[in-house]
């Protein structure tokens, strides 16, 4: 190997100790973020957050009142991304999700043409809410953007703005009028969480702070571009052969 190939091979790996060094304080930060809102569900966390790193989507399953909806929420304020809540329903239709072509009046022209209205699914953080009380065919509308992060509209494809991350929530305890999410479905989900009951002592807690007048301020140490970067440096970590 050349003197000047050994120097971007140090380089290249200083660059990704330092960025390395980066993501785990950032783990520790976002941690302590959540915190000034969310009580408990350390395990919870834990796995958001790899699937956050690691380029997933999550599949949470509990029962209501257990901060899903929450918890996906003050991630994304926490990251300062954008985000976008999708309650899913059996009347919801496909183009519901991912938007749709309208007719707009062209004052240029005074013609008129069709026009791009990007649905909820055009943010950094969807929440699919309660993603198995609509029919396989909404379902599928998510297929696309789940795994290659696009979107195709009357055969024209749009590309999501990265980061981008799909958690859907179900209820395990709900289910008249829900359907079964396919299998397709299923392995667009890196996890698939199920959020317990807290403690007593943190029901306690719970019930403290919600009944007092609650505004924490999130300071946004990690962004959403440093999360892409984040998601570069997991997929270099060296496998051993064993493990593969």
């Amino acid at each position: 190997m050349s003197a000047t190939a050994e120097q971007q091979v140090a380089l290249s790996s200083a660059d990704d100790i330092a960025l390395a060094d980066k993501l785990r304080a950032g783990h520790q930060q976002i941690i302590s973020e959540l915190r000034k809102l969310i009580i408990g569900q350390d395990d919870v966390i834990e796995q958001v957050l790899v699937s956050l790193f690691a380029g997933g989507n999550c599949l949470i399953i509990g029962v209501p009142g257990l901060a899903k909806t929450l918890l996906v929420h003050t991630i994304a304020r926490v990251l300062d991304l954008n985000y976008s809540r999708i309650q899913f329903t059996p009347d919801l239709m496909p183009s519901d999700i991912t938007g749709t072509d309208i007719i707009q009046d062209d004052p240029a022209s005074g013609q008129r043409r069709m026009v791009f209205t990007p649905g909820p699914v055009f943010a950094n953080i969807v929440l699919a809410d309660e993603i198995n009380r609509t029919p396989p065919k909404t379902q599928s509308a998510m297929l696309e953007a789940m795994q290659e992060h696009r979107v195709t509209v009357q055969g024209k494809t749009y590309e999501l703005r990265e980061p981008f991350f799909v958690f859907a929530t179900q209820n395990p305890i709900e289910l008249e009028g829900t359907y079964p999410l396919p299998e397709a479905q299923l392995d667009r989900f890196m996890f698939q969480i199920t959020i317990e009951y807290l403690t007593e002592d943190q029901e306690i807690e719970v019930v403290r702070s919600t009944t007092s007048l609650q505004n924490p301020k999130f300071s946004h140490a990690v962004t959403g571009d440093d999360i892409v970067e984040f998601q570069r440096i997991v997929r270099r970590v060296p496998v051993s052969e064993p493990v593969i």
